[in-house]
């Protein structure tokens, strides 16, 4: 099975001169990616991601490892674009799943929408989401996290960003040359008439493929278009 490389490590000390490491992080370290005495390791702090530390384990028992601080520097790490999904709500199953490949993508903000064909009862659980973010960023070395907002239907959102570009069924195809920040995408079943109506005076486009694509995979293939 492969193991995944961690770019940097998100810890709660990271800053500090001397850390010890326990738990799943030394058992990831030193029984997964084999770490052993002298190896370097680069850390960040949520607190101030921004700051990347360099450390030396010092020390490897069976249930801790050492690290010592060599030196730290400020280094980000963002995508070179922006862009805003909108995104009207689904299944937070298939949110989570595809929040990784958004993240390492490298798309900004996403705003949730409860469109008229979102299932009401799907709660969206930022922190959890934010987990996910961490495990991605740290595998891809993004040192900003998405930011997250939710919308109780489609006209609020519209009347506060009125230049978002709006996916959905048309002739306009999506060009390779595209280059917009803000973009709607519906849920499962699409845009309700209603919401058609509402939508009608925006720019819509689909991407030059006959076949239908779920939300979550519509959601990846823009924002990858856009943003690589």
């Amino acid at each position: 099975m492969d193991v995944a490389h961690l770019i940097y490590v998100l810890d709660e000390n990271a800053g500090q001169e001397r850390v010890i490491l326990k738990g799943e992080l030394h058992k990831y370290l030193v029984k997964a990616l084999r770490h052993e005495v002298g190896d370097e390791l680069e850390f960040r702090n949520k607190e101030n991601i921004k700051i990347l530390y360099f450390y030396k384990i010092t020390a490897v028992d069976a249930r801790t490892l050492e690290i010592r601080l060599i030196s730290s520097c400020e280094k980000e790490v963002n995508a070179s674009k922006e862009l805003h999904v909108a995104w009207c709500v689904i299944d937070t199953k298939s949110i989570e799943k595809v929040l990784p490949s958004l993240n390492e993508i490298g798309v900004g903000k996403i705003s949730f929408i409860y469109c008229d064909r979102s299932q009401k009862n799907f709660k969206l659980d930022f922190k959890r989401f934010e987990r996910i973010l961490e495990a991605s960023m740290q595998q891809c070395g993004r040192t900003s996290y998405i930011e997250f907002d939710v919308y109780k239907n489609l006209a609020d959102f519209m009347v506060k960003f009125p230049d978002t570009k709006v996916f959905d069924f048309t002739d306009n195809v999506l060009s390779g040359e595209s280059d917009f920040k803000r973009v709607l995408i519906g849920c499962e079943g699409g845009f309700s008439s209603h919401e058609k109506e509402f939508l009608k005076s925006k720019e819509v486009f689909r991407l030059n493929t006959p076949l239908v694509l779920r939300s979550e995979s519509a959601v990846v293939a823009i924002a990858s278009k856009i943003l690589l």
